[in-house]
C-alpha cells in the first residue's frame, strides 16, 4: 500500500544529515545519467499557480513529482512517489518542511565543494523559513564562528539571530553594516525573493564562495553581473533549469557575457568531471534553483525511515 506522510511524521525522522545524503546522491546519479531531471512547469491563474518538478532516480527504483501551491494564503508543498519498475504508487508526503532541508543541504553541499576549507565568517541575506537550513548546513560542512544575518525587519531579524544562536552554538548576530559583513564574509549567502541585487560585486574579497538560492524565477535577482564576472566558476544544479528561470544568470547568458558551458552542474564537480575551486583567492558561485530529483531521493529516504518507525497511514490505492 502507498503510505501517507504528514508535516509532523516527517519532521521525527528527517535530519540534515539524511539531506546531505541524499542531495549529494542526486547530483551525482544525475552527472552519471543515472537521475532523469525535468524543469519546473507552473500554471497560473489570477488568484494563484501551480508548480511541478518531476524526475526518475534509476538506483533506488523511484520516480515521481514534487508539487506547489502558491496564493495569497501562502504555498503548500506535496512529493509523490512511484515504483520505476511498475508505476505503482509508493508514497505521498507533505513536503514543506523537506523541501526547506533539501534547500539548505543542497547549498551546504555546494559551500562543502566550493568554499575554501579554512572559510570561517559568513553573511546570510533572508531571516525566513529557508534560511534556518542554509545556516544550519553551513555550519554543518565548515568550522562557521560568526553569520552575520541581513533581513529587512528589524525585531525580526534579532529574534530570528537569538534563535539561531542558540540552536546551532554560533555567533550569529544582526549585521549592522552590509559592505562591511560583505567585504569579511568567507561566505555569502542569499535565501531571499529580491527583485534586484542585494550587494555589490566588487565587495567581495578574494576567496568568497557565494551561494545563490532564492532566484527561481525570471523577475527575481539577488546578485549582480560583477559577481559573475568575477567567479572563476559558476555552478548550478542543473544547465537545463538554470537557462530557464535564474533571473541572476540570465542577463549574463542574454548579453553573451556568460554561456551555456561556462555553468558546471554540481554532479558534474562531485564526480570529477569538471574542475572545481583551483586555488585559495578564487570566488566561486552555486545558484540553486532546486531540482525534482532532490526531493525524491531524500524523500524516499525518509519513506524507509518512517516505515520502520510505523509512522504514517496506508493510501486506499
Amino acid at each position: 500500500m502507498a503510505l501517507y506522510l504528514t508535516e509532523d511524521e516527517i519532521r521525527q525522522v528527517l535530519t540534515l544529515q539524511d539531506a546531505l545524503v541524499a542531495v549529494e546522491d542526486a547530483h551525482r546519479w544525475h552527472a552519471t545519467g543515472e537521475a532523469i531531471d525535468t524543469p519546473r512547469a507552473r500554471s497560473r491563474t489570477p488568484t494563484s499557480a501551480l508548480h511541478i518538478l518531476h524526475g526518475a532516480v534509476l538506483p533506488i527504483g523511484v520516480m515521481g513529482y514534487k508539487s506547489y501551491t502558491t496564493s495569497r494564503e501562502g504555498a503548500r508543498f506535496w512529493v509523490h512517489l512511484f515504483d520505476v519498475a511498475n508505476g505503482r504508487p509508493l508514497a505521498v508526503l507533505e513536503a514543506d518542511y523537506l523541501g526547506m532541508m533539501r534547500t539548505g543541504a543542497t547549498g551546504g553541499l555546494a559551500a562543502r565543494v566550493l568554499s575554501r576549507e579554512d572559510a570561517r565568517a559568513a553573511v546570510v541575506f533572508g531571516a525566513g523559513w529557508q534560511a534556518r537550513s542554509q545556516i544550519e548546513a553551513l555550519c554543518a560542512v565548515r568550522n562557521i564562528e560568526r553569520i552575520e544575518v541581513v533581513a529587512r525587519k528589524r525585531d525580526k531579524l534579532e529574534a530570528f539571530c537569538a534563535e539561531q544562536s542558540q540552536r546551532l552554538g554560533r555567533d550569529i548576530v544582526p549585521a549592522d553594516d552590509i559592505e562591511s559583513a560583505v567585504r569579511s564574509a568567507d561566505v555569502v549567502v542569499t535565501i531571499t525573493t529580491a527583485t534586484d541585487p542585494l550587494f555589490d560585486g566588487r565587495w567581495l574579497g578574494e576567496g568568497t564562495h557565494v551561494t545563490a538560492a532564492g532566484s527561481n524565477a525570471l523577475i527575481r535577482r539577488e546578485i549582480d553581473e560583477a559577481t559573475i564576472r568575477r567567479a572563476a566558476v559558476i555552478a548550478v544544479d542543473a544547465r537545463a533549469t538554470a537557462l530557464r528561470e535564474s533571473g541572476d544568470l540570465l542577463p549574463a547568458l542574454e548579453k553573451g557575457r556568460l554561456n551555456e558551458y561556462g555553468m558546471t552542474e554540481l554532479g558534474e564537480l562531485l564526480v570529477g568531471m569538471r574542475p572545481g575551486r583551483r586555488g585559495a583567492a578564487d570566488i566561486t558561485l552555486f545558484e540553486s534553483q532546486g531540482m525534482a530529483i532532490q526531493d525524491l531521493v531524500l524523500a524516499a529516504r525518509v519513506v524507509d525511515k518512517a516505515r520502520t518507525a510505523g509512522l504514517g497511514r496506508d493510501l486506499p490505492y
